[in-house]
């Protein structure tokens, strides 16, 4: 916990940021920051597909309790479903904004799979009610991720498998997208049948050791605010701000390390103005303080209500989820220098739940909260073990008579040694710069799904479209080389500018 002094310098520092901007001259992004790059900032998760010459549909999810969430699918009919549910203030673009050299719903994609992105409740993409207005009616903010984690992603995995014919798909989860699972699978464990496995990626549960700094500020911001409160919707005002100057592109960055941990060397550069122009991509008070509330306590568990929680539960406290019903394989990656998930309390988790597959520590002692999903070097270090992972327990699981194994992965030998080598390059690699041909903005074509229980008959997955697969991969892979020269990195950590500098493209 910060003392007090330390707490008002940070929220004096965001004042300062917040009326000065104003006054900054305009042109720093244009002249510092190529121009396609600037424009995936602007672009919807159908657009960035379309620019990068990939399928995108946009599908209508009912939930139970009538919310309407838009998920976003990369389509390849017949094959595996994989679903990729997003963390808190993000939305389905995280899977791919980085680029397809970088982003893991395309990686997925190229290596065959039927790639589908949520979006939950009150992002950008999903702030529909069959009768409540986002803008007008405050009821439509009664919500945390608890009713995510039992409504959305229920009402979501009904939908792709109905659509696709499947009995089953494999998730991926990172940080609120694996506490959702968590809850989902707990509190509606017959759906842990419909999950093959599910990687979680800085997952949180239990939070009794997150050191990030900020926590103070959230928590007097958010009592502040209460329940029921949109908290940053997505809008142009963080590129309007970060990006007018270096100064305050410093500032920004700041405060992003502090939120998720300072790890400048994994994250590319070049790629800022997307970063900005995403996110953040809107969220509830009430997802906010529920994980404040478990902060200071040992327990993972619901919505605490005070005065109204006999009322609502039956009872003074409010219930722990019980861990022991989520049966489903499940995979945790998890990094030491996360200050949103801590490796005692992911630990912890690991020993409550039944069945984890991998428990992975990154060597790496400077991976943070979105290494795996945004990290310059995640296609090689990390996305290869998703996608084996994914592919061993779409098969079974390890043919050796068992019901499950945990696999438990060194961190001190071979990973070690690879992660030590990729540490800190100094040049980022560019974002790939499509020609003008490829920065047309297709219009994609847009699907109602029904919420109807899907059929357990699962289709087949012929050889022929993996090998149809991989020959995509590989045309696509030349022709992205002969456009885009990526950068030499170098290895040596001492040369790692800091955050303030170079930002240029």
């Amino acid at each position: 916990m910060l003392d007090v002094s330390c707490t008002w310098r940070q929220m004096f520092g965001l004042l300062c940021l917040s009326l000065c901007w104003i006054a900054s001259k305009a042109g720093y992004m244009e002249d510092n920051f190529p121009a396609s790059v600037i424009e995936d900032g602007t672009l919807t998760t159908l657009q960035l597909l379309a620019k990068y010459k990939y399928p995108g549909e946009e599908h209508t999810v009912t939930t139970e309790d009538k919310y309407l969430l838009h998920v976003h699918r990369i389509p390849r009919p017949g094959a595996k479903p994989v679903l990729l549910v997003h963390g808190l203030q993000d939305a389905s673009s995280t899977w791919i904004m980085m680029g397809p050299h970088s982003g893991l719903g395309y990686f997925l994609y190229d290596n065959g799979y039927d790639v589908w992105m949520a979006n939950v409740r009150g992002n950008r993409y999903s702030r529909g009610h069959l009768k409540l207005n986002p803008n007008t009616d405050k009821s439509y903010w009664s919500f945390s991720w608890h009713e995510i984690g039992f409504y959305d992603l229920p009402a979501t995995i009904d939908a792709i498998l109905a659509k696709t014919g499947y009995s089953k798909l494999s998730y991926i989860g990172h940080s609120q997208g694996t506490t959702s699972f968590f809850v989902m699978a707990s509190t509606r464990p017959e759906y842990n049948a419909k999950v093959h496995v599910m990687q979680a990626l800085a997952p949180v549960a239990f939070m009794t050791h997150v050191k990030a700094p900020l926590i103070s500020v959230a928590r007097s911001s958010m009592n502040i605010l209460g329940d029921n409160f949109e908290v940053l919707p997505h809008s142009s005002l963080p590129t309007a701000q970060c990006m007018s100057s270096a100064i305050h592109l410093q500032t920004c960055f700041y405060y992003i390390w502090l939120i998720l941990g300072k790890n400048p060397g994994e994250f590319n550069r070049t790629t800022t103005p997307v970063l900005m122009g995403q996110l953040p991509a809107g969220a509830n008070s009430k997802q906010v303080r529920h994980y404040l509330q478990l902060q200071p306590t040992t327990r993972f568990g619901q919505y605490d209500y005070g005065p109204d929680n006999q009322r609502i539960y039956g009872r003074a406290t409010p219930p722990d989820y019980p861990l022991e019903r989520i049966t489903a394989p499940i995979g945790l990656y998890y990094a030491q220098n996360d200050y949103l998930s801590a490796v005692e309390d992911v630990q912890r988790l690991a020993k409550r739940l039944p069945n984890v597959v991998v428990n992975h520590l990154y060597a790496n002692k400077k991976f943070n909260h979105v290494y795996m999903v945004w990290g310059i070097t995640a296609r090689r270090l990390a996305q290869p073990k998703f996608l084996e992972v994914m592919r061993l327990w779409e098969a079974g699981g390890p043919q050796n008579g068992t019901a499950t194994t945990t696999e438990v992965i060194p961190t001190t030998t071979e990973d070690t040694e690879v992660a030590e080598e990729e540490d800190i390059p100094t040049e980022p690699t560019e974002m790939e710069q499509p020609t003008t041909e490829q920065s047309e903005i297709e219009q994609p074509s847009t699907e109602q799904l029904s919420t109807e229980q899907p059929s357990t008959e699962q289709p087949s997955t012929e050889q022929s479209e993996i090998e149809q697969s991989e020959m995509e991969q590989t045309e696509r892979a030349s022709t992205e080389k002969s456009e885009t020269e990526q950068p030499e990195m170098e290895k040596s950590e001492s040369e790692q500018p800091d955050i303030e500098e170079n930002y240029a493209k």
